[in-house]
């Protein structure tokens, strides 16, 4: 199957609205890098996709389209807060459903 690296990238720079720019800045390499991962013309090294998927909180199946899941860093909080945004969550995807 394709990858989904591409579209993957483009769509957490945009969820958190950060230009190419921005992107490249955050992780050493130059605009044209960003731009054509997002362009499907060449793939970053395995190196620069551990970066990526560190700098967007993501895993790197997630990345490569290979993993539907998502997931949030907790960690540092206590039980208390990870149930309220265990609460937060479940509320959002059950009004998404309606």
């Amino acid at each position: 199957g394709k990858l989904m690296l591409n579209v993957r990238i483009r769509e957490l720079r945009s969820a958190r609205n950060i230009t190419q720019v921005e992107l490249a800045r955050s992780l050493s390499v130059s605009k044209q890098s960003i731009s054509n991962w997002e362009n499907d013309n060449i793939l970053p090294s395995i190196e620069m996709l551990v970066k990526i998927a560190d700098f967007f909180s993501v895993s790197t199946d997630y990345l490569l389209g290979l993993d539907d899941k998502k997931y949030l860093l907790i960690s540092g909080l206590n039980e208390e807060q990870i149930a309220h945004i265990q609460q937060l969550v479940d509320d959002i995807a059950e009004n998404n459903q309606k």
